[in-house]
């Protein structure tokens, strides 16, 4: 019998899913924007520029995206040591696939949420 780890699941070779899944995230995408309207950006700034998010989260969303070639980090030897992340090409072309996808949900949000409510109340 083979064992799990020698089969591949559909997520880990659909290659849709096992991407968007890293950035698709309550965090990644805002994170994402603001590096990209920000440029390069300390920690603790962008912890000012998202204050609810923890620094835990923060943490790990800039892990992922560093992880996955999104996101850069830079550590400068300086006391105290300073941090500064900044996207990468990679991370840059991902820009404009966001402003997309948040035309469309500004051009749907109505629509949508009719919907919601519809389906919420039995209508659907």
């Amino acid at each position: 019998m083979a064992k799990k780890s020698d089969k591949n699941s559909i997520i880990e070779i659909c290659p849709i899913r096992n991407v968007v899944a890293r950035f698709g995230n309550k965090w990644a995408l805002l994170v994402i924007m603001i590096l990209s309207e920000n440029g390069s950006t300390r920690f603790n700034r962008l912890g000012k520029i998202i204050p609810d998010i923890s620094t835990k989260m923060l943490a790990g969303t800039l892990h992922t995206l560093e992880a996955d070639g999104l996101v850069r980090r830079t550590v400068f030897p300086e006391v105290p040591i300073r941090v500064e992340y900044e996207l990468t090409p990679t991370g840059q072309s991902l820009v404009p696939i966001i402003h997309q996808l948040t035309d469309w949900a500004l051009q749907n949000m109505k629509s949508i949420t009719e919907h919601r409510k519809k389906f919420e109340a039995g209508g659907i």
